[in-house]
């Protein structure tokens, strides 16, 4: 006999398990599966393990999608405020590390409590460590055939994710769903992930390793002002990661690394003021020691006294210095995104209940939507947001 739930979610993740519990206090009988051994895995590793959980500037404007206006229904009706709230109702004691950006004040695993306790209040079971092997019209609801019985559900929520993290148990289950009831797939990427670079800036980066400044980086139209960090392998950080949404294999990053310095005009002054002093001394006072000597050194001014620099020289100088132009070789790939550019198209998914159009027995909710925010909480407060629209109507 088929075990029976008015609700299956499938995806125990933060879209899932906020989909489920927001059901379950609507009177449903709900059902939640994932083939992981652990539920929120990747709200327990995000963050550095502290969970970036919102943004309270969270607007359609920080999201990426082909129907950008498909998000603003769920974001209106359930707000960063709300989600503050329920974190509140549950002890759970945060900081504002940047403006808007809340985390965990001690770890993201309070955050997958909250969400498996009020799921356990609502009376929503998770089942984990169980595979979905097929999915399939029945009557007005669907089947599952799953590594745990034959399942019947009024309604199937599929919240699982992208592609980001392989590791994590990411798959793209999600989109051969959709593939299979005749929704659309944009193409996915890799976003909100480090550059790798070119074997000769390869190795200039990985003697920096560590070395942290705050940029402002430009590419395809996206401008960012936060920090870049040199790893091993390229360069990450939160400027970065938000500039690998708009790069596309072959454009240039435009790097400004000092953006609150007037570059001309300050050379210009201390070149009568200082003259005797070497423009490695004088980068050191702007930049990282390693990172000013280091680029002083790629161009070969480490020694150059301040006044003996020509207006052509200055011009040089603050033009690689604001203009920084880098092309990487690519992305460090799934393996560290956060998160899966593009995804199941939207303009089929009702933007108030999300269900497909013409079968509303089938919902798809969260990353595996063609919905992907910036960097800063975002992602997690559209997860949020579709959860609770999705498990209110239900």
């Amino acid at each position: 006999m088929a075990q029976t739930y008015d609700v299956v979610v499938i995806g125990a993740g933060a879209a899932g398990l906020m989909c489920a519990l927001t059901a379950g206090y609507e009177g449903r009988r709900v059902l939640v599966l994932d083939h992981a051994s652990k539920a929120g895995k990747k709200i327990l590793m995000s963050g550095g393990g502290r969970c970036n959980f919102t943004n309270l500037a969270t607007g359609p404007e920080h999201f990426f999608s082909a129907n950008p206006h498909f998000c603003i229904s769920a974001l209106k009706r359930y707000t960063p405020g709300h989600f503050v709230d329920l974190v509140e109702r549950h002890a759970i004691e945060y900081v504002e590390k940047a403006p808007g950006q809340l985390f965990c004040a001690d770890s993201a695993k309070q955050v997958v409590a909250l969400l498996l306790t009020e799921c356990e209040w609502a009376g929503a079971e998770v089942r984990l460590k169980t595979s979905v092997e097929s999915l399939e019209r029945l009557g007005e609801g669907m089947r599952l055939a799953t590594s745990s019985g034959v399942i019947d559900a009024g309604t199937v929520v599929i919240a699982t994710g992208g592609l980001s993290i392989p590791t994590m148990g990411a798959t793209g289950f999600g989109y051969d769903v959709a593939r299979q009831f005749g929704l659309g797939v944009t193409e996915t990427r890799a976003a909100l992930v480090p550059f790798t670079l070119t074997s000769q800036w390869r190795e200039r980066a990985a003697s920096l390793a560590g070395v942290s400044c705050p940029v402002t980086v430009e590419v395809e139209g996206g401008r960012y002002h936060e920090p870049m960090l040199f790893t091993h392998r390229g360069v990450s950080g939160p400027a970065m990661l938000q500039a690998s949404s708009h790069w596309q294999p072959g454009k240039t990053l435009t790097i400004d690394l000092l953006p609150e310095v007037d570059v001309a005009g300050n050379l210009a002054t201390m070149r009568h003021e200082a003259p005797k002093r070497h423009v490695s001394t004088w980068l050191g006072e702007r930049l990282p020691k390693r990172l000013a000597q280091a680029w002083c050194d790629w161009h070969g001014v480490a020694d150059t006294p301040l006044g003996t620099l020509s207006n052509r020289e200055v011009a040089r100088l603050e033009d690689e210095l604001k203009r920084w132009q880098l092309k990487p070789a690519g992305t460090e790939g799934w393996r560290t995104a956060e998160v899966t550019l593009g995804g199941v198209e939207t303009q089929a998914i009702s933007s108030k209940t999300f269900a497909v159009e013409d079968l509303p027995s089938l919902r798809f909710i969260g990353e595996v939507l063609d919905v992907t925010g910036q960097l800063g909480g975002f992602n997690f407060q559209w997860a949020w947001a579709s959860g609770v629209a999705c498990g209110q109507a239900v």
